[in-house]
């Protein structure tokens, strides 16, 4: 795709953003460089139009079933040379305030009291103890998360696990009305810079030094997850599959229901596999991109990657995914980030595929409605794996809705005297001032409604199939 090049009043924008961002020693020549260039590439117009009569639906040879997979070795011998060719690494960029906690969200205590970072380490240890490998754990952090990670990986210290941490790029925000960065405007604070999402975690890897590094070690395939993402853990038969077939990248993508219509889906495109996300979606074609018959994968964001693939394409400057807007509004200054998503570089590498994995291995915890499922006996623990209740026949999980009385991690918990029995639930929505007494089984589809007052639901009881107001005694709604 040939890059569009500036009219006379972009490149005069440019050639006055190049000025101002020499002058901010915060962030290095690098940063200076990956941001100038997404500045110029967004200005230009270059974003690829999508021609909708152009996609197809991908093959089985392109989107493969993960019941086709070949099973894992049964050598342990093999397992450790395939294991030691892996890199695991978290995008660990994101705080957990939109759940009302400080710091990274991956120190949110997820269940037995152990955090999302505390169940990778344990899972990474346990493969590394029992096969005798060397799976490193590398984690992206933004500068938000930078410092108190490094204080928390400390604790891991006498683990049986190397622990490495970069940054992502810092870029500074764009001030809309004339395009200056908000640094130079006297923000000096962390609110005039942005991480420009996780496609920065290819330039990353190699501008730190941790690409070169690793490929010194031996390591072939970074496995790429969301930190918390439960279900994304090391997966033998897609590791495998990747080394013999020479797939340079595979994203794994897995069936879509309802609540995943808005979700990027793979496609077919010109002879290449590549990412479709909704932004790219004519208007008329919306519903369409929305339904689960014609589109029916979407992507969980669990990438696996060739090393060697990667240093290539960073050096040759060739991944230019598409640029993601994003405005915002800080102290009333209309700002613009650009980003790009890790999953739009699929269609930059060689023999890239997807795999069509089960939904187990998308267990995100965005909110504490999703909180409330992996604490709940939906799911148990084992060597750090959330592990889903053989006794739950439904293969979907209960929808949960929960109101913002429980929005916080902290309000969440203090409203539950113990988390409810959810086997058999199959949607639960709570709204206004609710309180949970202890061993309470919920069952079918619950509404729980309190506009006008305070509802304590007592210990032990039975919720099936009901609707439960305020306006009512508990007592004659059993």
């Amino acid at each position: 795709m040939a890059t569009a090049t500036l009219n006379p009043t972009d490149a005069d924008k440019i050639t006055k953003l190049k000025s101002a961002v020499s002058g901010l020693n915060q962030i290095s020549e690098n940063e200076k460089t990956g941001f100038i260039n997404l500045v110029s590439r967004y200005l230009s117009g270059e974003a690829e139009h999508v021609d909708w009569s152009k996609i197809k639906t991908p093959t089985d040879e392109i989107v493969v079933p993960y019941d086709s997979l070949k099973p894992t070795p049964e050598d342990p011998a093999e397992t450790k040379a395939l294991l030691d060719k892996l890199v695991v690494l978290k995008l660990n960029g994101g705080l957990g305030t939109t759940m009302g906690c400080t710091g990274p969200k991956s120190v949110i205590e997820v269940r037995n009291g152990l955090t999302f970072l505390d169940l990778i380490v344990i899972q990474i240890e346990s493969l590394n103890s029992k096969y005798g490998c060397n799976v490193p754990l590398l984690l992206m952090n933004s500068f938000n998360t930078h410092d108190d990670t490094q204080k928390i990986v400390e604790k891991y210290s006498k683990s049986n696990i190397e622990i490495h941490t970069f940054n992502q790029s810092q870029y500074p925000r764009l001030v809309v009305e004339d395009f200056s960065p908000l640094p130079c405007k006297g923000q000096t604070g962390k609110d005039g810079w942005y991480p420009p999402g996780h496609g920065d975690v290819f330039p990353g890897l190699k501008n730190s030094g941790k690409l070169d590094a690793l490929l010194g070690q031996g390591k072939e395939y970074v496995f790429v997850a969301n930190s918390d993402n439960l279900g994304a853990i090391v997966d033998l038969k897609i590791l495998k599959h990747l080394v013999e077939n020479k797939n340079e990248y595979c994203m794994e993508v897995t069936p879509k229901t309802l609540a995943d219509v808005k979700g990027g889906t793979l496609i077919s495109y010109e002879g290449k596999v590549q990412l479709l996300e909704i932004a790219q979606v004519p208007d008329e074609h919306v519903n369409e991109f929305k339904s689960i018959e014609k589109f029916k994968i979407f992507n969980t964001n669990n990438l696996w990657v060739n090393l060697k693939a990667i240093k290539r394409l960073v050096e040759a400057d060739a991944l230019k995914m598409e640029i993601i807007p994003n405005p915002k509004e800080v102290d009333g200054v209309k700002v613009l980030q650009l980003e790009t998503a890790a999953g739009a570089a699929i269609k930059f590498f060689d023999k890239a595929i997807g795999i069509n994995v089960p939904r187990s291995r998308f267990l995100p915890v965005k909110a504490t409605s999703d909180l409330l499922l992996v604490q709940s006996d939906l799911y148990t623990l084992a060597d750090g794996f959330v592990v889903r209740n053989p006794a739950r026949t439904n293969p979907a999980n209960p929808t949960v809705e929960l109101g913002p009385e429980f929005k916080k991690v902290s309000n969440f918990l203090s409203r539950f005297k113990s988390i409810p029995s959810i086997i058999e639930l199959d949607s639960l929505k709570v709204t206004g001032d609710v309180w949970f007494g202890a061993g309470i089984t919920l069952k079918g589809n619950v509404t729980i409604s309190a506009k006008s007052g305070k509802l304590e639901i007592p210990d032990g009881a039975v919720l099936a199939n009901k609707l439960y107001r305020i306006n009512l005694p508990f007592d004659m709604l059993r």
